[in-house]
């Protein structure tokens, strides 16, 4: 049983670590979803406590400080359990296309898209100083 496991486990490594270092083509989007959606789930489960901090901030910069003393911290706990378990679902099904998370956001029906939108828990609105995203390379269509 234990060499079973083993060899699923190095399996999935040995997929996964081919998705991640090979050049992927237009037509390797069947490959590249299910990673693309382990890593979205892996990035909730670690950074997921990140919502505390930034559900404070915007409901600070949307009501006022009292209200981003008081309420803030509650929507934060609020949106960290939830992108906690997105983050688990996200993981324990990174292979199966799930109802209603097609890639496209405002289309309907199954896919390897995420289940809570932004899918990153640290977008480009909230990339303090440049700390994920560099700024310089930001294509913005206005």
């Amino acid at each position: 049983m234990k060499f079973r496991k083993t060899v699923l486990f190095a399996t999935i490594f040995a997929v996964m670590a081919i998705g991640a270092f090979s050049a992927p083509a237009a037509d390797d989007t069947w490959i590249m979803k299910p990673v693309e959606k382990l890593g979205r789930g892996i990035a909730n489960v670690a950074f997921g406590p990140l919502e505390l901090l930034m559900k404070g901030y915007d409901v600070t910069q949307d009501m006022g400080g009292i209200a981003g003393l008081t309420y803030g911290p509650l929507k934060g706990i609020c949106y960290t359990v939830a992108r906690e378990v997105v983050g688990v679902i996200d993981i324990v099904t990174f292979l199966i296309p799930l109802p209603g998370c097609p890639d496209d956001p405002n289309d309907a029906g199954w896919g390897y898209g995420a289940i809570m939108r932004p899918e990153w828990v640290v977008d480009i609105q909230h990339n303090w100083g440049d700390f994920v995203y560099d700024t310089d390379v930001i294509v913005t269509t206005d």
